[in-house]
């Protein structure tokens, strides 16, 4: 097996539901961090959530008003997902969250 290590930046520019991460077939992804900065003076409300392909459901693991100025982590300990398992994530106001996925891809 293969073991491959990556990381994404992401800016979040609308308030629509986003992907953040498919897990491609024939991967387990091993998601280590997701790093939230809120670059506005103000409070942000984001949350992020897991879709469970294989079960075909949809679970909410981080729901937070991310302070002013300031930087979170959105996952608490290793996520596992499997092929098919999407990350979403959305935020109450365009333009002002960004971060970085950092995760492992096992073949």
């Amino acid at each position: 097996m293969a073991n491959v290590y990556k990381n994404a930046g992401f800016s979040l520019t609308t308030t629509n539901l986003t992907t953040l991460y498919t897990c491609p077939t024939g991967k387990t992804t091993l998601v280590k961090t997701i790093q939230l900065n809120n670059d506005d003076g103000s409070a942000i409300q984001v949350e992020i959530s897991v879709t469970d392909t294989s079960a075909s459901a949809t679970y909410k693991i981080y729901h937070k008003d991310l302070g002013a100025d300031s930087t979170d982590n959105g996952v608490v300990s290793s996520l596992v997902l499997e092929a098919g398992d999407i990350i979403k994530i959305q935020a109450a106001t365009a333009n002002k969250i960004e971060g970085m996925i950092s995760y492992m891809e096992i073949e």
